[in-house]
């Protein structure tokens, strides 16, 4: 199954400016194959997605379809067919 995977602006230079990436995963597979296979194409991306332990680094957010992953079972989330997978890094800021 192909997942697309939509990359943020300031990701993007980690895997050759690529905003849009196609990941082929097996049917019924989950978030983390989807990010394993996506570390195995970009492993600068990779490190900048998930700890030292393998998880999804605290100011990343992944949805899967318009649902954050976290409220779907963070990396055991199921990929369906069609459901595409947005990074978005965390914005924080001050005065």
């Amino acid at each position: 199954m192909d997942v697309d995977v939509k990359i943020p602006a300031a990701l993007a230079s980690e895997c050759g400016g690529a905003r849009h990436l196609t990941v082929t995963v097996a049917d019924g597979a989950d978030l983390a194959a989807v990010l394993d296979r996506l570390g195995q194409a970009h492993p600068r991306l990779a490190r900048r997605l998930r700890d030292e332990a393998g998880q999804i680094r605290r100011f990343v957010n992944v949805y899967i379809g318009d649902e954050e992953c976290r409220g779907l079972g963070g990396l055991d989330a199921a990929i369906g067919p069609g459901q595409s997978v947005q990074i978005l890094p965390s914005i924080a800021g001050g005065a």
